[in-house]
């Protein structure tokens, strides 16, 4: 592999990043951008970030070692085995590209598109040998993402794909295929975490800064839905829900917000625009709405609450052992329950007592951070009780509103979700559908294995009570989903 000579046609941030991974891997890489002067300045960036990276010892390769040509004509990329374009988002300009090259590329030559969310077979159908056309979605910083999609089209040849595959594989990449439909894996899959977020702002149920600290404290998740848009920029990002949502059919599961609409109509596009729901540089540490402190109740009454015996057991408090509603019944008579998706002031109507409810985690064990809700008219008490319980667990305790399925319940219930539909349609093999997962988003477990860890059914439940309570399309749960929630099968 190290002698195919690799072109790549455009030089912005992700041309360079892949043009800089091949010729890392060895290879000769011809670079080419139709504006002047632009193949020739990235290819000497190429060289000090490689140089910088060499200094530090992060790199065995030299500068001089890479074999990087700034070319000023497509036709000077006629030695490429490979092109892999990384131009404007937009299906004319690449099928024009396409058509160009094949006037000038061997027969052998295959063209790869780094698209995000155009169909391959589109950008193919625009050219005379579709066989040779494959998507290589790589992930931005390419240098260090190590996902890359691998996505053919209907008419790819199945030499191509493999070569392809091999290819990245060869420049320390981990590859997944993906069928060629809109949005590949992670795109796809990935717009829960940025979707249900919106909506618990966009109704008032907490702070942005709030509900980023539920998602890493308790989700496990490395960065907020807030935080990670607005270093994404809130340009790309809702450019790409609204992508994913045209190419669905305009369906829910996919809409984009209007609250971040507005973000990228008032340019407040994140990091790179100086604000975005944050300030950059931060005026002052974003703080969430953590509860105050609150003393732990002597003693409480489990009744069957499995579920919750993790951090009952990290609060030292004693725990007595009733027969009662499932949950746990504090000093003052309220229920303490864990989250199935319904809202607690629906469970206290049931019960005929005070409930709060209490957000999953990924990891009871290690959880930071946890997230509670109190039925209306639930007494201060109760709610002083059950933080002050979960509070001597170790956990920063967040107070949000009634809403179903808190914040990390509910999204990852539709990560599952998504994850599952896409293993029903064939999309990817759910090996491929955790790793780009976990790889392409840095997830702390794939979503099928997390929809494992809670249970088909729980998630199931967590659909269900959403879409009765919103009645709502966009949490209709997976007929797979369905299936495994009846029969206990792993969806793994």
């Amino acid at each position: 592999m190290s002698t195919v000579v690799v072109g790549v046609v455009g030089t912005g941030t992700m041309g360079s990043g892949i043009a800089q991974t091949a010729a890392v891997a060895g290879h000769p890489v011809l670079l080419y951008d139709s504006a002047p002067g632009a193949a020739g300045r990235a290819a000497d960036q190429i060289r000090e970030r490689v140089k910088a990276l060499a200094e530090k010892g992060r790199l065995a390769v030299r500068p001089d070692d890479l074999l990087l040509t700034a070319v000023d004509t497509p036709a000077a990329l006629a030695p490429a085995g490979l092109v892999v374009e990384a131009v404007a988002e937009d299906l004319g300009v690449k099928r024009r590209l396409f058509a160009e090259l094949e006037e000038h590329v061997t027969a052998g030559c295959v063209l790869a598109t780094n698209t995000s969310s155009l169909s391959p077979a589109a950008i193919a159908a625009g050219t005379r040998h579709p066989e040779r056309v494959i998507g290589l979605h790589f992930f931005n910083p390419a240098p260090l993402m190590r996902l890359v999609e691998v996505v053919p089209g209907p008419e790819t040849a199945e030499p191509v794909i493999a070569m392809a595959g091999e290819l990245v594989t060869a420049w320390g990449k981990t590859a997944v295929r993906s069928a060629a439909t809109p949005g590949f894996i992670v795109n796809r899959v990935a717009r829960p975490f940025y979707a249900e977020a919106w909506r618990l702002y966009e109704e008032r149920a907490a702070r942005p800064e709030t509900i980023d600290a539920v998602l890493t404290g308790a989700g496990g998740f490395r960065m907020g839905p807030f935080a990670l848009m607005d270093l994404i920029g809130h340009d790309v990002n809702e450019a790409v829900t609204r992508s994913v949502w045209t190419a669905f059919g305009y369906d829910s599961r996919f809409a984009p917000s209007p609250a971040q609409r507005a973000l990228v109509e008032e340019g407040r596009l994140g990091r790179k625009s100086g604000r975005g729901v944050y300030a950059y540089p931060p005026e002052g540490a974003p703080t969430s709405d953590g509860a105050g402190r609150s003393a732990a109740p002597p003693e409480v009454v489990a009744h069957r609450a499995g579920d919750l015996r993790t951090l009952l057991g990290r609060s030292g408090v004693a725990v007595l052992e009733g027969d009662g509603a499932d949950g746990v019944e504090l000093p003052c008579g309220a229920l303490l329950v864990r989250c199935t998706g319904t809202t607690a002031t629906e469970l206290a109507a049931r019960h005929g007592s005070p409930v709060i409810v209490v957000d999953r985690a990924l990891d009871d064990d290690t959880a930071t951070a946890i997230a509670v809700a109190a039925s209306d008219g639930c007494p201060r008490l109760a709610l002083d009780e059950a933080t002050g319980l979960l509070q001597a667990a170790g956990l920063d305790v967040h107070v949000l509103d009634d809403v179903p399925g808190l914040a990390v319940a509910r999204t990852v219930a539709m990560l599952v979700n998504l994850a599952a539909d896409a293993l029903h349609q064939e999309i990817a093999s759910g090996a491929d559908i955790d790793t780009a997962m976990r790889l392409g988003t840095n997830y702390p477990l794939g979503p099928l294995a997390w929809g494992d860890r809670w249970g088909a059914a729980t998630v199931h439940a967590i659909l269900v009570a959403l879409q009765d309570a919103y009645g709502d399309p966009r949490y209709r749960p997976s007929p797979l989903l369905r299936r495994r929630a009846l029969t206990g099968e792993a969806l793994t």
